[in-house]
C-alpha cells in the first residue's frame, strides 16, 4: 500500500448495511493504516465509567461528557487518550503507530511522548492537529496546549487487507474527519452528523431509520 492510498485520519461511517452489532452506526477515527493492517476508534460509544474513576489526573482535561468511550472491541483494558492541539497543520500526519498492535495495561505504547518542535510533549500526531496522548505523562504538560481530549477504552484493529475487503463489501463510507469530531458533546448523534455534512449523496443516508424495516 502507498502512502497516498494510506486512510489514516480519515472516518470510517459504518453503513445501514453493516450487521456487526460492535460497529452498528460507528464511526471510527482511523489512527493507523497501511500494509500491515487498520487500527482506529470508535468515537460515538459512550460508556457509563467516567474518566475520573479510572484516570483521574486527566479527568479535568476531557470535555462533556467526562466519560471513558469504548474504542473498540480489542484490548477492552487498556487506554488510549486522543487530543486535539489547535492551531497545528491539518495537512500533515505521523507515521509509525506500530506498538498501538501490541497494546497491553492501562496505556497504548504508541501514545510515546514526541520529540521537540511536532507539537507538544507528550501528544503525537496522527493527521492534522489530531494526535495521541500519552496518558503516562504529567497532565500539566499537555494543559495548556490540548483544546479537547478524549479517553478510549480498547480499540478496533483490522489485519492485513482486512478493512479493504470490507470497504469493497461496501460495509463503509469513507469521509474526511474533523477535529471536532474527537469531543463531539453528543456522540449518539455524530452517525448522522457526520454524513449529513457530505456533500453527496451520502447526506441522504443520515436519514436512514433505525429501524431498516421502516425504510
Amino acid at each position: 500500500m502507498t502512502e497516498v492510498s494510506s486512510l489514516t485520519g480519515r472516518l470510517l461511517v459504518a453503513t445501514p448495511a453493516l450487521a456487526d452489532p460492535n460497529f452498528d452506526r460507528a464511526v471510527v477515527l482511523l489512527l493507523d493504516h497501511d500494509e500491515a493492517g487498520s487500527l482506529g476508534v470508535v468515537l460515538n460509544r459512550p460508556t457509563p465509567v467516567g474518566v475520573g474513576d479510572i484516570l483521574a489526573p486527566w479527568a479535568a482535561l476531557t470535555g462533556e461528557p467526562g466519560v471513558v468511550f469504548q474504542g473498540g472491541p480489542v484490548s477492552l483494558d487498556s487506554a488510549l487518550g486522543v487530543g486535539v492541539v489547535p492551531g497545528e497543520p491539518h495537512d500533515r500526519s505521523s507515521p509509525g503507530l506500530k506498538a498501538v498492535r501490541g497494546v497491553s495495561g492501562e496505556t497504548a505504547e504508541a501514545a510515546d511522548t514526541v520529540v521537540a518542535g511536532d507539537g507538544p510533549l507528550g501528544w503525537r500526531r496522527v493527521h492534522g492537529a489530531i494526535g495521541l496522548v500519552d496518558l503516562e505523562a504529567p497532565p500539566e504538560l499537555l494543559a495548556a496546549a490540548l483544546g479537547s481530549l478524549r479517553i478510549f477504552a480498547g480499540y478496533a484493529g483490522w489485519g492485513p487487507g482486512q478493512l479493504e475487503e470490507e470497504l469493497i463489501e461496501g460495509a463503509w463510507y469513507v469521509v474526511e474527519s474533523e477535529p471536532g469530531d474527537v469531543s463531539s458533546p453528543d456522540p449518539e448523534q455524530l452517525w448522522r452528523a457526520v454524513l449529513r455534512r457530505q456533500r453527496n449523496e451520502l447526506a441522504m443516508v443520515a436519514t436512514y431509520p433505525d429501524d431498516p424495516s421502516l425504510n
